[in-house]
């Protein structure tokens, strides 16, 4: 599971322009990483272009997977990620970054025809979110109730594996119990032949 590309776009004229934008090209080799950063941005622009507001889609091309949500605000975010990364995390974070960048930039800081926008909190997302159990509180929670899942099937066990040790000495204590009341049965009929005088 792993993310490459978080963008907001601004989309509501074409072309669609890139505002801010963070990448992860650190898997690709040294060559090729800046063909791959530029089909990232120009097809996250496509993406983007073809998203409507208030829309929520995910595309697959190639071995990526193109997560989009667009505002009313006329911006897209954009996550692109493996096919293992889950929708939902994606969306999760798409919505809280989108937000982020709503609140920290107002809507005529971005309209102007080159507008540049910083937004370091992208990289800082980008860095985190690589486990997409960051991003989804469900299933951060999911995680957390299997751990405890297992530690509940192995305390089970030890406890079985008590009551059948314990069965065990029960049985030996029984055994024991009979056998000295055979001993003593046989002691009183030895001790009864002979009388002390």
């Amino acid at each position: 599971m792993k993310l490459h590309y978080l963008g907001i776009i601004r989309n509501e004229e074409r072309p669609a322009v890139e505002l801010c934008a963070e990448k992860d090209l650190s898997s690709y080799s040294r060559f090729t990483r800046d063909n791959y950063g530029e089909f990232m941005t120009m097809f996250s622009k496509t993406v983007a272009e073809r998203t409507r507001p208030g829309q929520r889609q995910d595309v697959e091309e190639r071995s990526y997977t193109f997560h989009v949500y667009g505002r009313s605000e006329g911006i897209a975010g954009v996550i692109i990620s493996d096919h293992d990364y889950p929708a939902l995390a994606a969306h999760q974070l798409l919505s809280k970054i989108v937000d982020e960048f709503l609140a920290k930039n107002p809507r005529s800081s971005f309209t102007s025809p080159n507008a540049k926008i910083t937004f370091p909190e992208l990289k800082d997302y980008l860095v985190k979110y690589q486990d997409p159990q960051q991003a989804d509180s469900i299933m951060k929670i999911q995680r957390e109730l299997d751990d405890t899942k297992i530690v509940l099937h192995k305390t089970i066990e030890s406890v079985l594996e008590r009551g059948e040790k314990i069965d065990s000495l029960v049985q030996k204590s029984d055994g024991l119990s009979a056998q000295s009341k055979m001993f003593y049965t046989q002691a009183k009929k030895q001790n009864s032949c002979c009388v002390v005088m």
